[in-house]
């Protein structure tokens, strides 16, 4: 997919997930009910505080965008995340619409999360962790940020049990298209300054 087709796709509410060896298309699909998450509102649970108080862990943007994408592909169940989609998500990042929030250790990449950032929207797209609670603390790191560059729509697509923990809500397909609508008329996130080094 070429990024004008994926930020098209996104921006009628639409997100792809690939079949491994497929030579066709990269097929397209809208969630009924969707996901989201709460930018104001977001909560993190009192275990997950304390285990990121206890060992916390720095939080960066846009540090190792394809070693996210290339970790969560092959490092959790699920195979959507394909090697053609990945190159694609890059081509995306490359042209400043995806970004990936990481939690980083010791110098090295614990955990992160990646997405597709269009307008005063946000829809995370996947996560993985190698260390305890680094896949949770890239989660708040995103919070924190989403809400400190005023995004007004968190897409997560599907609803998991871990994600209710944090405040996971879910809408139909026709009110996420008029919160997307809404949040595609803002203007768009400042990445580039909360990429900056912290």
């Amino acid at each position: 997919m070429s990024p004008d087709e994926l930020l098209a796709a996104y921006a009628r509410g639409l997100f792809p997930m690939d079949d491994p060896g497929e030579p066709g298309p990269v097929p397209l699909y809208e969630a009924e009910p969707r996901a989201i998450l709460p930018v104001e509102g977001f909560r993190v649970p009192r275990s997950v505080a304390r285990a990121l108080r206890r060992a916390p862990y720095r939080i960066r943007v846009d540090a190792a965008f394809d070693e996210v994408t290339a970790a969560c592909g092959g490092e959790r169940d699920g195979v959507w995340l394909t090697p053609r989609l990945a190159r694609a998500y890059g081509r995306l990042h490359r042209e400043g619409f995806a970004h990936s929030v990481e939690a980083w250790r010791d110098g090295r990449l614990a955990g992160g999360l990646f997405g597709v950032s269009i307008g005063a929207m946000f829809t995370s797209e996947s996560m993985f962790h190698r260390a305890p609670d680094a896949g949770n603390a890239a989660l708040v790191g995103a919070a924190r940020l989403l809400a400190a560059m005023g995004a007004e729509l968190w897409d997560i697509q599907m609803a998991s049990p871990h994600t209710r923990r944090f405040g996971a809500q879910e809408v139909s397909a026709a009110e996420y298209r008029r919160l997307l609508a809404r949040a595609l008329a803002r203007p768009p996130l400042r990445w580039s300054a909360a990429a900056a080094p912290g």
